[in-house]
């Protein structure tokens, strides 16, 4: 693959299609069909890219580059002045730029041939094109269709490029893909249970050791560390695992997981967390926009919610932070090494200082000092022989 600089366009055919959006974008295991493309460019070196599209997709376009601030973007095929300004940025070296104008699957010739292709159009929509013949083609009248027929090196088949023309061969490159990923994955060090039930964005990065259990899916840009253990059954989104960390049967959004934590079963986690590390989160846990500190244990049966908690906390079952009153949510904040009672709820804005306790079942509504006890309950009364006077009587 010549050059390290790239030219795509993702042509808008959804009025012939009758798809929701262009086939460049339409989604193959939970990515569009770009991330992929792009993925397998950014393995064969390329590192700069000009992307052409429309408007309304340029934020579904961008999020298939491991870094869209890098990308130069025209909503426009009529924009010479831009790829110009791309062009010439180049390396000196780089005598040629690769064009790609629609939807393409790259295999490298050794990759192609240790799978069993699908059928398709074997007219290439990818060409090589020299850098200062495009440079100097460019002006108001220039047309891309006509200078790349006259002076484009298309790719084919026999380079492991395919078109992808319809819907339906789209699919029938799933597993190819699937296949080709877990083998790049497990070359890396990744112990993959399943290859066929795991499904991994091609903008994840996976460290050695790590092991994926059946049911795992990732999507976006998410980081797992090195030797962790993923799955089985569990959904990462944008997430950050740290090394040596579990998540299981559990779903992490848009939030960062520390090193050594588990998560799980049954966890979730909601946007905009830090989970810090050697933290348990355990079954039916469900945090959102909220920071946990080193060490804390939240076994089961717990909401945290737009809260601040320090190091080595422990959190009963049942706990829940009642962060909205029907107008506005507010923050609670817990200190290091506090012991948080089961059934405790803790009505936002509140704040529990270093080591303060609760008792079991209660209700804080206003600040607990360091190193106190809150008792927000009712005083138990006992009914001697109640239930002898009030026995139900058989039908």
């Amino acid at each position: 693959m010549a050059g390290s600089s790239a030219v795509i366009f993702v042509p808008d055919e959804t009025s012939k299609t009758g798809l929701s959006s262009p086939l460049m974008l339409y989604p193959l295991m939970g990515s569009p069909l770009l991330s992929w493309l792009v993925h397998s460019l950014e393995q064969a070196g390329m590192e700069r890219f000009f992307l052409v599209c429309h408007e309304r997709y340029r934020d579904a376009a961008l999020a298939c580059f491991s870094d869209p601030g890098q990308v130069s973007l025209s909503h426009s095929e009529d924009a010479p002045d831009l790829l110009h300004v791309f062009l010439s940025t180049a390396e000196e070296v780089e005598q040629s730029v690769m064009v790609v104008t629609g939807p393409a699957v790259f295999l490298t010739p050794a990759q192609a041939a240790r799978h069993r292709l699908p059928g398709g159009t074997l007219a290439s929509c990818v060409c090589d094109v020299n850098r200062e013949q495009l440079m100097c083609a460019l002006d108001d009248s220039f047309s891309f269709p006509a200078f790349l027929q006259e002076n484009g090196k298309a790719y084919t088949d026999a380079d492991g490029v395919f078109t992808v023309s319809s819907l339906e061969e789209l699919y029938d490159w799933q597993p190819v893909l699937q296949r080709q990923q877990m083998a790049e994955l497990a070359a890396k060090g990744v112990k993959i249970w399943d290859f066929q039930s795991c499904y991994i964005s091609p903008l994840t990065s996976i460290g050695p050791g790590t092991e994926l259990r059946p049911g795992t899916v990732t999507r976006g840009r998410t980081i797992i560390g090195e030797d962790c253990v993923i799955g089985p059954n569990t959904w990462l989104e944008d997430a950050k695992i740290g090394a040596g960390s579990e998540v299981n049967s559990s779903q992490v959004y848009a939030s960062s997981v520390g090193k050594f934590t588990s998560v799980g079963p049954f966890a979730y986690i909601r946007p905009n967390c830090t989970i810090g590390d050697h933290i348990k989160l355990g079954d039916f846990v469900e945090v959102k926009n909220s920071v946990i500190g080193d060490g804390t244990k939240v076994s089961h049966l717990t909401y945290i919610g737009d809260s601040d908690v320090g190091r080595n906390c422990n959190f009963g079952c049942g706990t829940v932070t009642v962060n909205y009153d029907r107008v506005k949510k507010y923050r609670t904040t817990i200190g290091d090494d506090c012991f948080i009672g089961c059934n405790t709820n803790l009505v936002a804005p509140v704040t529990l200082g270093d080591g303060a306790y609760t008792a079991a079942g209660t209700t804080v509504t206003d600040n607990v000092p360091s190193q106190a006890l809150a008792i927000g309950r009712a005083r138990q009364s006992n009914k001697r022989d109640w239930a002898a006077r009030n026995k139900v009587k058989a039908e």
